[in-house]
């Protein structure tokens, strides 16, 4: 479980406040009136909605320390407002836990007061899990989008929204970007253009207690930390017959290559290499096709889902550099594949031109078939996150 400390000050989501709470001291008129505390959700409360948050507020006075943590000492990571009058968590609860509150703070007649409470939050219906890429330490390409991946379908646009909210992208070189759903348990970020070689990325998914549906909450948080290669961008011409590969914007290699045959298109259009593999067998009924072909291929650098690699064939090199004779792959050299193969890292740019076929957006992680303005128009929250932190842009309601 991802912990969470108490910060001060922080922009945070406005949170409900639980009618009701739990008060210390004694007010009074007057410049030596006691603190007053109250607490909220109240001492003793049970199946709190986890999005209602905790807070402590305090008249006649001035908060001085405020802890909230559940059984096993993780802390919720709070805002403390500017005039130390009131404290909130910064984000939602995690579900099924009981949490303690100690709050102290001092009254204008200089005496400490002490406030505590304990409450129990409530057990969900239905438990929200996820996952995340890329992996955590991984290095990738400038293309490579976030996939936040949950274990159950999120349907209505304000559970959507709920999440993105939860969802913190920190960068090193701060850029435009925004979340986007594939689909109802899939979405994604991106930058608006490529990511900056060399950036570095933390992405933070505080998921657990946020209501997703009826009865169903998130659990868990998620974290992910990333870094950003170099500028790979592959140039594919189908007309041509010729990959054109480059770093930092420099051609570095130039490969003979054939594609897809008329009736076996290549898809056109900007992918990334999604995955690779050293050896992979080529099998014509993982794409409805049984018996048409199945060949053991090398040096493969997979560009789709549904089935387009780079890869090594040997058996095409006399067409590689003059005619498309492929199934729809991009058949290179085994030299050329090879090399391919190891400069190539996931998230790299490939982009086929030339082909009548084009690509499907959601065919992998395909985040750069979509214009920008058709990207934003995936998000629940409808803006991009805001550069300087990481945060969406919108007013949460």
């Amino acid at each position: 479980m991802l912990t969470r400390r108490v910060a001060v000050p922080m922009t945070a989501a406005v949170l409900a406040i639980v009618a009701g709470g739990c008060s210390s001291g004694v007010g009074g008129p007057g410049k030596k009136a006691p603190a007053v505390l109250t607490i909220s959700p109240g001492d003793g409360a049970q199946k709190v909605a986890p999005d209602a948050g905790a807070m402590v507020k305090v008249a006649d006075g001035k908060l001085s320390q405020v802890t909230v943590a559940d059984a096993g000492g993780h802390t919720v990571q709070g805002t403390l407002a500017a005039d130390r009058r009131s404290w909130r968590s910064l984000w939602t609860l995690t579900p099924a836990t009981t949490y303690t509150v100690d709050a102290r703070a001092t009254g204008r007649d200089g005496k400490q007061v002490a406030g505590k409470a304990r409450f129990t939050t409530v057990t969900p219906v239905t438990r929200l899990e996820s996952g995340m890429a890329p992996l955590d330490g991984e290095r990738v390409g400038v293309g490579m989008p976030v996939q936040l991946l949950l274990s159950r379908p999120v349907t209505s646009k304000d559970a959507k929204a709920a999440v993105e909210r939860a969802l913190v992208v920190q960068m090193s070189q701060p850029v435009e970007g925004a979340w986007s759903w594939v689909s109802d348990t899939e979405v994604q970020f991106r930058p608006r253009d490529y990511w900056p070689a060399g950036e570095k990325v933390k992405v933070v998914a505080h998921l657990a207690g946020v209501k997703a549906g009826n009865g169903m909450w998130g659990v868990k948080d998620r974290s992910v930390q990333f870094t950003v290669g170099p500028r790979h961008v592959t140039t594919v011409d189908a007309k041509a017959h010729e990959a054109s590969v480059t770093d930092g914007g420099k051609v570095v290699k130039t490969i003979p290559v054939s594609l897809g045959k008329p009736g076996d298109d290549s898809y056109s259009g900007i992918m990334i290499a999604q995955e690779k593999a050293a050896d992979i067998i080529m099998d014509s009924a993982t794409t409805g096709n049984p018996g048409a072909y199945r060949i053991p291929t090398k040096w493969n650098v997979r560009m789709t889902y549904s089935g387009t690699f780079f890869h090594a064939a040997p058996w095409s090199t006399g067409a590689q550099g003059n005619s498309n004779v492929s199934h729809g792959c991009v058949n290179a050299s085994p030299d050329n594949a090879r090399w391919f193969f190891d400069f190539t890292s996931r998230g790299d740019i490939i982009e086929v031109t030339g082909t009548s076929r084009k690509l499907r957006f959601g065919n992998g992680p395909t985040p750069w078939a979509k214009s920008w303005n058709e990207w934003l128009q995936g998000s629940a929250v409808g803006k991009p996150v805001n550069p300087g932190s990481g945060a969406p842009s919108a007013t949460p309601s």
